[in-house]
């Protein structure tokens, strides 16, 4: 914000859309475009910062470069609708010293000499030092910055509308040369020794739940082969998934996000990386992880535990049911986009048009939808009311309903189990001592077929457990 008020010449401080001012004639170009040289020339006179021009490790000045690209040729004749371009790109750069960076409009007129119609663009790119001093207040070190600023007068659509952008790309490293007296330094080993008691604890949790994963699938082994050698049966499925603790994998990919999460932070503190973004989102996904895991032993609890059951009861019909109606969200969004795109904001970009019928599908923001639609079009505007109604019907009164209501249904299911007993797996009545598991014979059938049969048979038998319970 401070290097857009710095050298964009009249910015108002807020962004007209992605872009930071737009200018409409040839003089408000040279004025922005000389107001930017003059700043840059007036640094140290104008900004309250502590910025200041970046040198090289010789200690010179790096020099500010303007470069400007062009249509190779061009003629143009509105008026007879002739024209005469050829597309390849011509670019041309120069650069001088910052201090004297004012006095181009003299010494280098002729580049300055713009064919508007054949400019596509002009680049400014620079680099400024800069330094945090509001951490000395916290008694920690100042982080020394280096920005690479461009400002970009973008003509590419040649609208008769020139757009101003400032992109910042910002380097973040430990001050090389620094002293600070007056106030004691903060020690940063004890915060160096907890994220490594973290990471210690975290590798142990993820060690135990591996240890308990690969146990429980030799179980599972041990299980299945003295099930098909005693009672000629296969372990059904959802037998097989009471061996492998989801829970476990939650954990482990909760510590392995909080393992790197926290080395990324050491590196942080001591200065030898920036990416706060990379180590945030490691951080932040892990602790949400942590905080689901919680769940589990809330799941100890009777009434509690009813989320968590229907939860996983309802999530492979939900999954199911999502993927049918996302191939007809999706048919909505590239429909949007590609009709009504040129008509209403909100419609401009795929992803814009995504957001826009998810905040339609919850409620929201739908008079404004509706009212916003630029009337110039009298076809456009009734298939954007056909589009709109039908697509809020469709979503609300169908497709939401009957996602309410397979959870609903699941909801009712558990609580019925709940009250009349949960049906006997396989497993279960092994474990209850039970020995009359019926004996599948071979009589001629293939392995693939047997195979089948086998889970028929399972899969059957608790759809028939479920029934009994229910009635």
């Amino acid at each position: 914000m401070a290097l857009k008020n710095l050298f964009l010449k009249a910015y108002t401080g807020v962004d007209e859309d992605d872009y930071s001012v737009a200018v409409y004639t040839q003089h408000a170009v040279f004025d922005s475009l000389f107001y930017v040289l003059h700043q840059y020339s007036q640094l140290g006179r104008l900004s309250v910062g502590p910025i200041s021009y970046a040198d090289d490790e010789n200690g010179k000045l790096l020099p500010l470069t303007i470069c400007k690209a062009y249509y190779k040729r061009g003629s143009r004749e509105p008026s007879d609708e002739a024209y005469d371009i050829d597309a390849h790109l011509e670019t041309v750069c120069m650069s001088h010293d910052p201090r004297t960076a004012n006095m181009w409009k003299t010494q280098n007129a002729s580049f300055f000499d713009l064919d508007f119609y054949r400019l596509v663009d002009i680049k400014i790119t620079f680099q400024l030092k800069g330094i945090n001093l509001q951490t000395v207040r916290h008694r920690e070190l100042p982080d020394c910055y280096l920005f690479h600023v461009t400002i970009t007068f973008d003509n590419q659509c040649h609208s008769g509308k020139v757009k101003l952008f400032l992109d910042i790309d910002a380097e973040s490293s430990a001050c090389k040369d620094w002293k600070i007296s007056g106030t004691a330094q903060k020690n940063t080993h004890y915060l160096l020794m907890f994220d490594g008691f973290v990471i210690l604890v975290c590798i142990t949790s993820a060690v135990l739940c591996t240890r308990s994963i690969i146990l429980a699938v030799r179980l599972l082994q041990r299980f299945s082969q003295f099930f098909q050698e005693n009672f000629n049966r296969k372990v059904c499925a959802d037998d097989q998934s009471e061996f492998l603790n989801g829970w476990y994998v939650l954990v482990i990919v909760s510590d392995l996000l909080a393992i790197i999460g926290s080395i990324l932070k050491m590196e942080i503190q001591a200065k030898s990386l920036t990416s706060y973004d990379v180590c945030s989102i490691f951080l932040g996904t892990s602790t949400l992880l942590v905080w689901v895991g919680v769940i589990r032993y809330l799941g100890y609890f009777q009434k509690y535990n009813v989320l968590i059951l229907t939860m996983k009861a309802a999530f492979p019909k939900v999954l199911r049911f999502c993927c049918c109606a996302g191939m007809i969200y999706l048919g909505y969004t590239f429909c949007g986009w590609i009709v009504l795109g040129p008509y209403h904001e909100k419609f401009e970009g795929l992803s814009r048009v995504a957001e826009c019928l998810f905040s339609l599908l919850n409620g929201d923001d739908m008079f404004t939808t509706f009212a916003q639609l630029k009337d110039k079009n009298t076809l456009v505007w009734l298939f954007s009311r056909a589009y709109l109604y039908s697509f809020i019907s469709l979503f609300i009164y169908m497709v939401l309903s009957l996602f309410i209501a397979l959870i609903t249904d699941s909801y009712e299911t558990i609580k019925n189990y709940q009250s009349d007993g949960f049906p006997l797996t396989d497993l279960q009545k092994f474990l209850l001592g039970h020995k009359d598991f019926p004996v599948l014979e071979e009589n001629g059938q293939t392995e693939v077929e047997l195979s089948n049969s086998v889970r028929r048979y399972c899969c059957c038998q608790r759809y028939d457990s479920d029934a009994k319970a229910l009635a």
